[in-house]
């Protein structure tokens, strides 16, 4: 696992700056906003455990195939169902009163615009794109 790690760090450290920079957005959205928050929201536990699925999914993949266009698959299969899951719920998110509902739009956004990188990248690896 710790080789793992290691060729991961490496090949992200090779990404372009904003890459890593998107990385640890989504995480610090994503992962510690989901944990802090899912004491009190369902919508956090939620967010974070289809991180932590997506996460699983893509070192599963990354093991396999390596830093390819196709780990946005994991993000794809697992946060799609989430983000449907938190518009459905918006009505319930009360963002002008709670700091967690801020979070849950900020949560939305974040996922939003992975997931568009995330299509594009896995339509584009079927596609032949490697």
């Amino acid at each position: 696992m710790q080789e793992l790690m290691t060729s991961w760090n490496a090949d992200v450290a090779a990404q372009p700056q904003w890459v890593q920079i998107w990385l640890n957005v989504m995480v610090a959205v994503l992962a510690l906003g989901g944990l802090v928050f899912s004491f009190m929201r369902v919508e956090a536990r939620w967010v974070f455990a289809g991180f932590v699925a997506g996460a699983v999914a893509m070192f599963a993949l990354y093991s396999q195939m390596g830093y390819v266009r196709l780990l946005g698959l994991g993000h794809v299969i697992f946060w799609t169902p989430v983000l449907i899951y938190l518009f459905r719920r918006r009505s319930q998110w009360r963002v002008k009163e709670t700091l967690s509902g801020k979070w849950i739009v900020l949560a939305a956004v974040v996922m939003t615009v992975s997931l568009v990188f995330d299509y594009t990248d896995v339509i584009r690896w079927l596609m032949g794109g490697r």
